[in-house]
């Protein structure tokens, strides 16, 4: 352990004593990007609130903060209304909020209550329902240097970040101990990657943070505070279009001051284990494009654009921002895997991206012998005659603009990324055969796979079946896959996105997403999918949702296999019936 532990764990204890009690209470905490020791005292704090059944969300502001300032109004406006004053402006959120509730019985109210504690940061320590001291030494740089250096090439060659961008970083809370099943030290060491993003992040932009409780579950609400900032960004930038419920939000978008609010140009965050929850407003309404050919059930959905979702081909909008994430890595496979010439792994993507271009399909043969072993033929026309599009991970949020798919199809998208980099992939039209995962799967999170007990997934042109694999994981699997039908029905049930939407997420619902091939030559074997999935030679396929607005769905589930374990052959095979080689027995020969 890199860290004080011992004083991390007293400081956990006397947040606990203090507080007493934080159960089902949501804990809404405001500091400055100055503030180093509010930020580092945030891991002890959330998980003294998260262990004792509180909810947590964090604003880190810039100066004046937007957001800060129409949640806050937000919550005086709905306090008065629930006061029974009546003026113009609380008779509007009453009329507004009615409409909605229509469809969302009783769950959007819910929202808009004020946090039960606020907390401001002062010289030495929270202040505001309560006071708190900074609990901040827990804290030990390690490797800062190279932590800034990392940062420093991410921003630069991942991100060609400009002068005067507004960045935003998403840190992670300490989850409950209940919750915990990584190390500690690796959800630790991700406000070691927050804070050294800040700090490079000053020398080029406007950087903001925030965070926010996650949730075990994608069925479970969203925490409220978030829930109704997503709402009021969402119908903000929705108000215009013409449906009753935007007309009435209309009358809100001064009092409320969302009429101010600035999005980020680029995004950084970490994901961890969970999901952010349901979004009340995007499930039972959701948000339409202006020419109504459209709906999204998120503001991210059409601030992003991202090209593999089916609403972006029909919405007229430009993307707004971009973003890229990693999950709770170890300082030292983090700065491993990113401090990297991202440009020159590009090249070796390219290489293996002009490959699979010109093959129709793609072979995959072990050559060992085991009970089951991976073999496979990975289909990559349409039966339109066009070819599915293979593309790399590397530097893909360089700008707001996928120039490439623009290219490609004259439809404006937006661009993501995932960090570290290092993958050729692309959504297969079909794949039929077996493949045996015996490295990581991500679920809610990552797990680890072995060799003694693999997933084996046998694939048709039909979509898959597991045949076997750990129970457990299996049993995780199945339970994510079952919420995401649920979110599928309830989609359908409100209208919130359109049918063409959700048939197409039907159809897909048991298909395969993603077939790749790992190029990062820093990644080595490790407890994240984020990472092993980028490991040179190594190889991953996707169950659920794919990178094509015509295979997307609700899920989408990664699994790595190791090809130079298993001495894979990987080749691609052209019109002429060339070999186009890849791997053989599992080395780079592309």
């Amino acid at each position: 352990m890199k860290y004080n532990i011992s004083n991390y764990n007293k400081s956990v204890a006397e947040y606990k004593r203090i507080i007493k009690d934080a159960k089902g209470k949501l804990f809404f905490i405001v500091f400055d990007v100055k503030d180093e020791k509010a930020f580092f005292s945030m891991a002890p704090l959330s998980e003294a609130i998260h262990d004792m059944g509180g909810d947590v969300s964090v604003i880190v502001k810039n100066g004046k903060s937007e957001v800060l300032d129409s949640l806050t109004r937000a919550w005086s406006l709905y306090s008065k209304m629930k006061c029974g004053e009546k003026n113009k402006d609380t008779i509007a959120l009453k009329e507004f909020i009615n409409h909605v509730e229509k469809k969302a019985k009783g769950r959007f109210e819910e929202i808009w209550k004020p946090a039960d504690v606020l907390l401001l940061s002062g010289d030495e320590g929270f202040a505001g329902n309560i006071n708190l001291p900074y609990r901040p030494e827990w804290f030990v740089q390690y490797r800062w240097k190279e932590m800034l250096q990392t940062s420093d090439v991410i921003l630069r060659q991942v991100y060609n970040i400009k002068k005067g961008e507004r960045f935003n970083i998403g840190f992670e809370l300490m989850l409950a101990n209940k919750d915990l099943d990584k190390p500690k030290e690796d959800y630790l060491d991700s406000y070691a990657i927050c804070w050294a993003m800040l700090q490079s992040a000053k020398k080029y932009t406007i950087p903001t943070m925030g965070a926010s409780s996650p949730r075990m579950s994608m069925l479970l609400p969203m925490e409220r505070s978030s829930d109704l900032r997503a709402t009021l960004l969402g119908c903000e930038l929705s108000k215009n279009i013409d449906e009753p419920v935007f007309k009435l939000y209309r009358k809100l978008s001064a009092p409320l001051r969302t009429n101010k609010l600035k999005i980020a140009d680029a995004s950084f965050f970490i994901s961890g284990k969970g999901y952010p929850g349901k979004h009340v407003f995007g499930e039972v309404i959701g948000y339409p494009s202006p020419n109504k050919k459209t709906r999204w059930n998120s503001p991210g959905g059409f601030i992003y654009k991202l090209d593999y979702a089916p609403q972006t081909r029909l919405d007229p909008r430009l993307p707004r921002a971009r973003f890229a994430f990693t999950d709770t890595l170890p300082l030292d496979i983090y700065i491993d895997t990113c401090n990297i010439d991202w440009l020159a792994m590009e090249k070796r993507n390219n290489k293996i991206r002009d490959i699979t271009e010109r093959s129709e399909k793609i072979i995959v043969k072990s050559n060992i012998r085991e009970k089951y072993v991976t073999d496979l033929e990975v289909g990559l026309v349409k039966p339109d005659g066009t070819h599915r599009w293979a593309r790399g991970s590397d530097v893909d949020t360089r700008f707001k603009i996928n120039k490439e798919y623009y290219k490609r199809t004259g439809i404006k998208a937006g661009n993501m990324a995932n960090i570290p980099g290092g993958e050729m992939f692309t959504t297969p039209e079909y794949i039929e055969g077996t493949f045996v995962g015996d490295v990581v799967i991500s679920i809610d999170q990552s797990y680890r796979l072995s060799p003694k007990n693999p997933m084996v997934v046998k694939c048709t042109r039909n979509g898959y079946k597991i045949i076997s694999g750990p129970k457990d994981i299996i049993a995780k699997f199945e339970k994510k896959k079952k919420e995401a039908w649920q979110n599928i029905l309830k989609q359908e049930k409100f209208k919130s996105i359109p049918q063409k939407i959700i048939d197409i997420k039907k159809r897909n619902f048991n298909g395969i997403g993603e077939f790749a091939i790992n190029t990062n030559p820093k990644a080595r074997l490790c407890d994240y999918l984020i990472v092993n999935e980028k490991i040179a030679k190594m190889m991953h396929i996707a169950l659920g949702s794919g990178f094509e607005p015509d295979k997307a769905t609700e899920y989408h589930t990664d699994i790595v296999f190791d090809a130079p374990r298993q001495k894979l052959d990987v080749y691609g095979v052209d019109k002429k019936g060339n070999q186009l080689w890849i791997l053989r027995k599992g080395k780079f020969v592309a």
